[in-house]
């Protein structure tokens, strides 16, 4: 299987944020995960589709934008219009969540799910084939830096068992907590996609940083 890392530019300094990207990118990052807070879903307010526009423009990176806010169908298109590679809502905002799913798709970008660290994995059930990946949240989503939930193992596995396995099976990711020291695990668990904030842009070397979670991340393979 192979491990994709998506440094989270939610821990980057935004006054410099093209050199952040920048860095990561020659450092081999696989995406740059885009988080997306509208202070209603999530308590805290970030970017918007002008700022994944400009991002567009500076990497050649796909976008992985993740939709932390309460009425994401709104702006599906004009994110897409804007460069996301990637579009993760969250289920518990959408009653519609087949429908939000084939839209995104027929956008052209991929389709995700994200799911709070008290989302049961069961709500997917009828929306299986719809699905390109899955966020597994591993904290409560809002801030960067927070410490990592233990369930979250148990929870991506549950969540393997569902999507099934194989060439065409929904990928799974994480976020939150995301380190070296979880990494392999996380993988063995199950997960291929490992987003990372604090634990890239919060060191001193974030290249270093990157490497040494891929080094980990592999392990678990």
């Amino acid at each position: 299987m192979t491990v994709r890392v998506a440094p989270s530019i939610l821990s980057a300094d935004f006054a410099r944020l093209a050199d952040a990207v920048a860095r990561v990118e020659s450092a081999g990052a696989d995406l740059i995960h885009v988080d997306v807070m509208d202070g209603h879903f999530v308590p805290n307010i970030t970017i918007g589709v002008p700022v994944v526009a400009a991002l567009s423009r500076v990497t050649k990176l796909p976008l992985d934008v993740h939709l932390m806010i309460s009425d994401p169908d709104r702006y599906l298109d004009a994110f897409a219009g804007a460069g996301a590679a990637m579009i993760t809502v969250h289920a518990e905002v959408l009653p519609h969540l087949h429908r939000t799913l084939t839209h995104i798709r027929h956008l052209g970008a991929k389709a995700g799910v994200a799911l709070n660290p008290s989302t049961p994995v069961g709500m997917l059930s009828d929306v299986v084939a719809e699905i390109d990946y899955v966020l597994v949240m591993s904290v409560n989503p809002g801030f960067g830096g927070q410490k990592f939930i233990p369930h979250t193992f148990a929870k991506i596995t549950a969540a393997r068992q569902l999507l099934g396995s194989g060439e065409r099976a929904a990928a799974i990711e994480v976020d939150g907590g995301v380190d070296a020291a979880n990494a392999g695990a996380l993988v063995a668990a199950g997960a291929a996609i490992l987003v990372a904030g604090a634990s890239i842009f919060g060191q001193p070397d974030p290249a270093a940083a990157l490497h040494a979670l891929r080094r980990a991340a592999e392990g678990g393979r």
